[in-house]
C-alpha cells in the first residue's frame, strides 16, 4: 500500500513544488526543512544538517552553500553504529547535489574502529517529504531542531 500511495503522489504531484514550486527555493544553499524518503531522512536548519540513513546517524554544520550546478562537499561527524547501542561519532564528509526539491548525497566516513574508510549512498530524499524511518527505531532530532 505504501508504494502504492507513492506512486500516486508521484503521478499526482509530479514535479509540484509543496509550497509554490522551486522558484522559492535558495539556489546558493541547501534549503532548511525536512527532507525524507523511506529508510532515510534529513533534518535541515539554519546552523545544522541532521542526517539518518537506516540505523545510522550523523551531523555537519550548515549553512551547507551549493556551488553554481547545486553540488556541496561538507565536513561532519557520523555514528555508523547507532542501534542498539551508539558507538562513538567518526569524521565523514557528507556531498551531494540538489536538484529542484531532491537532494542526492553520500557519506564517506573514516571507520577509525575498523580502521577502513566506509560510504553510505548515493540516497535522495525529497523536501517536505517527512522521514520513514521504519527499519530503525532509534530516529532521534538533534537537540537544536525546534519545530
Amino acid at each position: 500500500m505504501r508504494s502504492l500511495r507513492f506512486l500516486l503522489g508521484a503521478f499526482t504531484c509530479g514535479g509540484c513544488a509543496i509550497s509554490g514550486g522551486t522558484a522559492d527555493l535558495p539556489r546558493d544553499q541547501l534549503a532548511v526543512g525536512r527532507w525524507g524518503a523511506e529508510d532515510r531522512g534529513v533534518i535541515v536548519t539554519a546552523d545544522l544538517v541532521h542526517i539518518h540513513i537506516g540505523c545510522t546517524k550523523g551531523d555537519f554544520p550548515g549553512p551547507i552553500r551549493l556551488d553554481a550546478d547545486g553540488r556541496f562537499r561538507v565536513d561532519g561527524s557520523y555514528t555508523l553504529r547507532a542501534f542498539p547501542v551508539a558507538r562513538e561519532s567518526l569524521p565523514a564528509q557528507v556531498s551531494g547535489v540538489v536538484s529542484g526539491r531532491r537532494l542526492t548525497f553520500s557519506i564517506a566516513v573514516n571507520d577509525t574502529v575498523l580502521n577502513r574508510p566506509t560510504s553510505l549512498g548515493p540516497v535522495t530524499v525529497t523536501l517536505g517529504v517527512e522521514p520513514q524511518m521504519a527499519i530503525c527505531p532509534v530516529c532521534v532530532e538533534p537537540a537544536a531542531v525546534v519545530r
